[in-house]
């Protein structure tokens, strides 16, 4: 199991972070530190596209794609650094982490051709077009559906919790493709064009006062009959194969995202003594456990996994660190007090912590909830008899 770095490993992630703090200290100085998803959304696309211009938007995709062939070490090393030098969330994330891979793994040469320069050059943001009303958790309950018209595919239905829709290009969508099918069959994986008259999108406000999330509505909107990736039918495939891609080197980069919020907290509890609370204190000392302890096992995961598939290891890594971090948004409000529960901020706006307990709320929620991950977890990891369903 490799837990460390190489010397050459090394001088590139020296590389990587004298540009990316160049950066956040110069041209870019004014995105630094942002943590919601929405805040400067153009002026984050401009970064998005700064860092295909310099050749760091997508590093581990091929050279003859936009990227630079980096081997996983570095892609990991970059991830870590991209967190440490408080660069913003990517907006294109699902473009350059979902999308993508999902391209390069499925698609045909011409989709290839098509998309991806677009997309490693920040200049096409893709957004999921994955959960409905009805099918959240359980995606094979999708109602969306799409029928051949002409030579175009027709869709009409709604997806929801479609993050970044707002200031997208483009959507993925899984339809139902098959009049009566149900469950996994009869799924198509669609490429669509986010502006035009079929698709409205409304956003959805958060919590925290965010509104990265939206219901995008489908009333006849349409894509050229080529724009399924795979084969008619073959959706629930490659939708699956998509979320493979969830845990990979990202989750390093999170992890050190987390790194930074824990060490908020911890300079937050020193500043007006909470740190001097026992109890406190043990907390603080087992969410550091917890962070290193997920660091050390993502580190085996990337090291040892198949990364074309999810393993058993990879399918405990979302209920791992969602309920680590709701827990640790929690003990940042207990070290704020009640100081926390106020903004001078007339837009319902919160400074890091607040913001981290409001939003980590959904941590367990999205992308799966803990219940499914148990189920996810038994089945798939463990081989345990599946839960009955509806759809058999």
């Amino acid at each position: 199991m490799k837990l460390g770095f190489t010397p050459a490993e090394e001088e590139f992630r020296a590389e990587a972070a004298d540009w990316l703090n160049a950066q956040m200290a110069g041209e870019f100085a004014d995105i630094k530190g942002i943590t919601t998803l929405t805040e400067k959304a153009e002026r984050r696309k401009e970064w998005e596209q700064h860092l295909g211009e310099h050749g760091w938007s997508c590093i581990g995709w091929p050279k003859e794609w936009g990227g630079r062939s980096a081997t996983l070490a570095q892609q990991v090393i970059f991830a870590e650094e991209y967190a440490r030098a408080g660069v913003p969330g990517r907006v294109n994330h699902i473009g350059i982490e979902l999308a993508g891979p999902t391209l390069l793994a499925f698609g045909s040469e011409e989709q290839k051709r098509r998309f991806l320069p677009g997309i490693a050059a920040g200049k096409t943001i893709f957004c999921q077009g994955y959960s409905e009303p009805n099918a959240g958790s359980d995606l094979s309950a999708v109602r969306t559906k799409a029928r051949l018209d002409g030579g175009e595919w027709v869709v009409d239905g709604q997806k929801i919790w479609t993050s970044l829709a707002h200031i997208s290009d483009w959507i993925f969508v899984v339809a139902r493709s098959e009049e009566g099918s149900k469950g996994p069959k009869g799924l198509t994986f669609l490429m669509m064009e986010i502006d035009q008259p079929g698709i409205e999108i409304r956003p959805i406000k958060q919590i925290n006062g965010d509104a990265e999330f939206n219901e995008t509505f489908f009333d006849g909107a349409r894509c050229p009959e080529d724009s399924l990736i795979g084969a008619v039918g073959d959706g629930w495939r490659v939708a699956m194969g998509l979320l493979s891609f969830e845990r990979g080197v990202s989750t390093l980069g999170q992890q050190m995202a987390f790194r930074n919020e824990l060490d908020e907290i911890i300079a937050a509890a020193k500043a007006n003594g909470a740190a001097h609370d026992p109890l406190i204190r043990q907390r603080i000392a087992k969410a550091e456990i917890g962070l290193r302890l997920m660091r050390y096992g993502a580190l085996r995961m990337l090291s040892t996994t198949d990364h074309s598939k999810v393993d058993g290891a990879a399918l405990t890594y979302k209920i791992q660190w969602a309920s680590w971090r709701r827990s640790l948004g929690e003990l940042a409000m207990d070290v704020l007090g009640q100081a926390g529960e106020i903004t001078d901020n007339p837009e319902y706006e919160w400074s890091v912590l607040p913001n981290l307990f409001l939003y980590s709320r959904a941590d367990t929620i999205y992308g799966g909830t803990n219940q499914i991950q148990r189920n996810l977890i038994a089945e798939r990891g463990l081989g345990m008899p599946r839960e009955p369903r509806g759809d058999k």
